[in-house]
C-alpha cells in the first residue's frame, strides 16, 4: 500500500510537470547494487547522485540494500526509480517489473574474477576441486553466475557459500576462511589496499555487457530523456570524468535493452526467487 500511495504521488508530480506553478523537486530514488558495504557505496556513488541531482533540477536520493537478494526483492518490487543492477539482474526486470535501459559503462564488458591469498599455492582452477568457495549471492552476474557456471563446465566439484557482498568474499578469503572466492576487477580495484595486498586473481572469465542503470516504467521519458542528457554530461567535464573515474568508469554511454542480448543468450535460469 505505501508504495502504490507513493506511486501514485509520482505520478502527480509527472502530470503536472509542465504546470507554471512552482513546485517542489520532483524526488527520485537511485538504488545501488550492494555489492560492497552501504558506506562505502555510499561514499563512492554519493558525488555522483548529488553531481546529477544539481545538474538535472530532480532530487535524487542514493538508496541500496543490506544484501543483494534484499536488492532483487526491492527491484521486483518497484522501489527503485533508477537503479544500478547487474546485466542477469536487467534481463530478469525488464522483463516484470519492466525497467527501461538507460545508461552503462562505455567501452567495457563485465568479467568475473576468483581470488585466493597471494600466498596460496593454488595456480590453477582444478585445484579448487572438491572446496567450500565464497561468492557473493547466487544472482550476482560476474562474481558469481559466471565463475560458477565455468567451473560446472570444465567438471569441478564444489559447494558455494554465499556471504552477501563482493567485499565479504575479499575480506573472507583474506583471512584464509576460503581458499578462494568470487568477484569482478573493478570491485576488487576498490578494495582498501589493506585487503587487497594480500589476495590475486587466478582467473578471470569471458566479457559481457556490463551493469545497467535503468529507470521504472513509471518514470516519463521526459524524465528519461533529461537523466540520459545529465549522465552523459559527465562525460565533458573534468568534474564529471573525476566522479566516474571514483566508481572505476572510464566513460558513460546511453545504453538500450537490447545491449544484453549477450546475456539473455547465455539463458540463465537461477533458483533465487526471481520472476523470469
Amino acid at each position: 500500500m505505501r508504495q502504490l500511495i507513493r506511486n501514485l504521488l509520482l505520478a502527480t508530480c509527472l502530470a503536472g510537470a509542465g504546470s507554471s506553478v512552482a513546485a517542489a523537486p520532483l524526488e527520485l530514488s537511485f538504488g545501488i547494487v550492494p555489492q560492497q558495504a552501504a558506506s562505502k557505496l555510499a561514499r563512492l556513488w554519493g558525488p555522483v547522485i548529488a553531481h546529477l541531482s544539481e545538474l538535472s533540477g530532480y532530487r535524487i536520493v542514493f538508496k541500496t540494500a543490506p544484501s543483494i537478494p534484499e536488492f532483487e526483492t526491492r527491484l521486483a518490487a518497484g522501489e527503485y526509480d533508477i537503479a544500478y543492477m547487474n546485466p542477469y539482474h536487467f534481463t530478469v526486470f525488464k522483463q516484470k517489473p519492466g525497467y527501461r535501459a538507460l545508461a552503462r559503462q562505455s567501452d567495457k564488458r563485465i568479467k568475473g574474477i576468483l581470488v585466493v591469498r597471494k600466498d596460496s599455492p593454488i595456480s590453477q582452477l582444478g585445484e579448487l576441486n572438491g572446496q567450500l568457495l565464497a561468492f557473493p549471492a547466487p544472482a550476482a552476474f560476474g562474481a558469481s553466475v559466471l565463475p560458477r557456471s565455468e567451473l560446472k563446465q570444465q567438471g569441478i566439484d564444489f559447494v558455494p557459500q554465499y556471504v552477501s557482498s563482493h567485499d565479504s568474499v575479499y575480506r573472507s578469503v583474506a583471512k584464509g576462511l576460503f581458499p578462494a572466492g568470487g568477484g569482478i576487477q573493478r570491485t576488487f580495484d576498490n578494495l582498501a589496499p589493506r585487503v587487497r595486498e594480500q589476495l590475486r586473481v587466478l582467473w578471470t572469465t569471458k566479457g559481457y555487457t556490463p551493469h545497467a542503470i535503468a529507470c521504472h516504467p513509471r518514470i516519463s521519458q521526459h524524465v528519461i530523456e533529461k537523466l540520459r542528457e545529465t549522465l552523459l554530461a559527465m562525460n565533458d567535464s573534468d568534474q564529471g570524468r573525476a566522479l566516474l573515474a571514483a566508481i572505476r568508469f572510464e566513460g558513460i554511454e546511453a545504453a538500450s535493452d537490447s545491449d544484453w542480448d549477450d546475456v539473455r543468450d547465455l539463458d540463465i535460469k537461477l533458483q533465487t526467487g526471481l520472476s523470469h
